[in-house]
Order: C-alpha cells, then structure tokens, then sequence
C-alpha cells in the first residue's frame, strides 16, 4: 500500500545529491565522470541540474564533454539557457558542438547571440556548413523554412536503385545522423519531382531507375508558409514531416511535425510570458539580475503612469465618494470584474489572430460577436452586483448605480479587449504584450468615471 510513495521519497533524498555529485565532477575535472553523470541522468532534468550551477560551473562541464554530448546537452535545454551558456564558450570550442547539431537547432541558438558572436562561430565552422547557417537564417522563426531542416537525402531522378545504395553506404557514417525514412528525387534543376520510401528503394531491383518507382508531384511546403498553416496540416495529415520548397520548386529542406509542434508551444509559452507582462517574451531565473530586472521593469514602470491616470478620475469626484463611502467598496469590484471580462476577449483575438482565423481588417465581425456577448455578461454581472449593492445597504439606488455601472463597463471592456489586439497588430505591434495595460487602464478609467457620475447624478437618493 505505502509503495506508490517510496519513489517520491527517494526523488527527494537523490536530486541534492546530484547537485554535489555534478559540482565534485566539476571540481575534479574527469571526463568519464561527466559523461556518465549525463547519460543517467532522468529525461527533462538536465536543465534543472544546470541551473543551479553558476556560469564558470557550467562553463567547465561543457568543457568536460566531447563535442556530440555538448551538443545534445545544449539541445535539451531551453533555447534561452542554451544560448547562455554558449555565449560563455570560444568561437572555436561552439563551433565544434555546431558540427554535431540539426541545421535549425543551429540556427535557433544564434538567434540567442549577438550578432558578433554569431559571427565568430560562422567564421570557425566549415564554410559549407556556415553558408548553409546563413541561408536558414534568412526565415522567420514562424514559417516552414524556419523550422525546416536541411539534413535530407535527394537523389536525381535518372539515377538507379543501385547507384543510391551504393551512395547509402559509402557514406554511411555521416547519413547515421540523418532521420532518414524517406529519399526525395529531384530533376537537373534541382526541383522536387518525386518521393520514395527507403524500404521501396532496398527492395527494388538494382537498375532500376528512380523516375520509374518515386511517387511523383508529392505535397510540398512553401518555404514561406506560416506556422498556423503547418499545424493545420499536420493535424489533419498523420506524417512525420514534409518536403519543403522554394518559389522556383527547388527542394530546400524538409520540416518534422515535431519541430511544428514544439514551435507551437514555444510561441504559446512566450505570449503567455508576454501577456504578464515580460518583455521578450522569455526570462529565466539563470538570466543576470540586470537582465531579469530591465524586462520587468520596462512594463511595471508603464504601469504605474496608466494607473495614476485612472486614479485622477477618483479625484474628480472626491466629494461624491467622501458623501456616500459604500461607493468606495464597489470601485475596485467594478473595475477588476470589468478588465476580467476584457482580458478574456483579448485572449480569444490575440489566439486568433496566432491561428490566422481573422485579421485586423476583421474588426466589424469581431466587434458584432463581441457586442451581443458584452450586453449578455454586462448585464448578468450588473444584477448580481448591483443585488448585493442592494441587500447589503437597502437602498435600490444604490444597486442601481453600481449595477448599471458595471454592465457598461463590461459591454465597454468586452469590445475593446476584442478590438485592441487587432488595431495593435494592424500597426505592426505586439497584441500579447500591449493589450492587457491599454484595456486595464481604460476599464479603472470608465469604471470610475461610470460608477463616480451616476451617483452623483442620484446622490440625494444615495444619503
């Protein structure tokens, strides 16, 4: 009965003792040590260990592993982390543990330096390979030929099965590396014509030409197709991945559902970070102080001038609240119930507009669905606040001014929070991060304004 909770237990007893165990391998600088540290270690807890090193701690284990190990630690780390530690290391020792890397882990890592370090570790690697860096890095991070790699097998088309087996083997030991489960067949310009299974090739006939198995006019990406359009594919198609193409139709590289997928949740990962207010979109604790401090910052200190503005509204009506202080229970409820309302509306445009389902010239469909949602909320909330306003003091006027107050402030927040995210956008603005201080400042304003101005408007029937 008590067994479910020894593995618990031991959990707890063993992860400090992983920390000392890596800092005395550190310490000691052995190798072997190191590597068999990583290969026992559980899966998702090699970011975790890390963390609790400092910079030099880190800086001497990566030392410590060969370059494919270094390599497949920095893979399993968030792309933040990795970056990180990587800028810590020599151009040379970097480019190294790029050698033993995807072409789009590549590139996501330099997307973590600056440009100058980028640079430096470009001009270390084989120039191939580094050309090959450049071209991937000229795609969004949100389209096909961002999240592609480059790592395929193609072949022409007029070439025989017995010419690709022989190529299998002669270079058997750097197609290893490759997720191989498909060869793609392309003409002299290098376009894709076709596509074929690996087991079709191996159990073809050796002169066999290539052009007379393949599967011709395969599906394709666009190399610009965006990330929604990916999801929605692979949704809807069970495949591990799909050729990619340029506008000329030549084979660039192939895109994994995998990497779609991971993309996906690291863009929802970062509006959410967006959406609290972390500028970037992306801040862990291993980031310096200054670092973590100047993005939180940025947005607080925005913060406190929208809200001194809201406030002025209360100023304005200083003598309403001073004569009637049940007033002062209800401005927060209104306004905080309000930007509730608004905040779910942005998240619903800012998805949407994630998704590709409408765009900034959509406003007026938006605004009538939003409209009807508003009036229907506005006034459930509105009752139920506006009865306790009443039961809790007996006077329905009371009720009244609070509960009209808030369902028109809700029908208020409503169409803005659903409004808000597409104007930003259509300025080429960032809805996650902007839209939730805009909306919040507008809802203290008008539900202070609108609370304030109707009890003013009965205050003799509120004494």
């Amino acid at each position: 009965m008590n067994q479910p909770d020894e593995p618990t237990e031991q959990t707890s007893i063993e992860q400090p003792d992983a920390w000392d165990q890596l800092e005395q391998i550190v310490a000691a600088g052995d190798p072997d040590a190191a590597h068999t540290f990583l290969k026992e270690l559980p899966p998702g807890e090699d970011a975790r260990i890390m963390a609790q090193l400092s910079e030099t701690e880190q800086h001497e284990f990566i030392a410590l592993l060969d370059d494919e190990n270094a390599a497949r630690l920095m893979e399993s780390l968030p792309e933040l982390q990795a970056g990180q530690l990587l800028s810590t290391l020599s151009a040379e020792q970097a480019a190294h543990i790029f050698d033993e890397m995807n072409s789009d882990e590549q590139v996501d890592l330099l997307d973590q330096l600056t440009d100058a370090q980028s640079e430096a570790i470009l001009e270390e690697m084989d120039p191939e390979e580094a050309e090959n860096v450049r071209f991937l890095s000229k795609y969004s991070r949100l389209c096909a030929g961002g999240l592609m790699i480059t790592e395929l097998l193609s072949f022409q088309e007029t070439e025989t099965v017995d010419d690709v087996v022989s190529d299998l083997r002669k270079n058997a030991e750097k197609y290893a590396e490759y997720n191989v489960q498909y060869i793609y067949v392309i003409n002299a310009d290098l376009q894709l014509v076709g596509v074929l299974r690996l087991r079709d090739l191996l159990m073809a006939p050796p002169g066999r030409k290539l052009s007379k198995m393949m599967i011709a006019n395969p599906h394709s990406f666009p190399d610009m197709t965006p990330l929604q359009d990916l999801l929605h594919f692979f949704d809807a198609h069970p495949l591990f991945g799909l050729p990619v193409v340029d506008e000329n139709k030549v084979l660039v590289g192939v895109v994994r559902r995998e990497d779609v997928e991971a993309a996906s949740e690291e863009l929802a990962g970062k509006t959410f970070l967006r959406f609290a207010g972390i500028m970037g979109g992306e801040e862990l604790r291993s980031l310096p102080l200054k670092t973590r401090s100047a993005r939180r910052l940025s947005w607080l200190s925005i913060n406190i001038l929208l809200n001194i503005v809201a406030a002025s509204i209360i100023a304005m009506y200083e003598e309403t609240l001073e004569s009637v202080i049940a007033l002062a229970v209800f401005l927060p409820i209104v306004s905080d119930m309000s930007g509730c309302s608004g905040n779910q509306a942005i998240a619903v445009s800012t998805r949407e507009l994630v998704l590709g389902v409408i765009r900034p010239s959509d406003w007026l469909h938006v605004f009538r669905k939003e409209f009807g949602l508003g009036i229907v909320n506005g006034l459930a909330l509105g009752i139920l606040l506006g009865g306790v306003a009443y039961i809790w003091k007996g006077n329905p006027y009371l009720g009244l001014v609070i509960g009209g107050a808030l369902a028109l402030n809700t029908l208020m927040a409503v169409c803005l929070g659903a409004l808000i995210p597409l104007l930003l956008k259509g300025f080429k603005l960032d809805p996650a991060l902007a839209s939730g201080p805009i909306l919040t400042t507008l809802t203290d304003m008008c539900g202070f304004f609108l609370v304030l101005s109707f009890a003013q408007a009965l205050l003799p029937w509120l004494i």
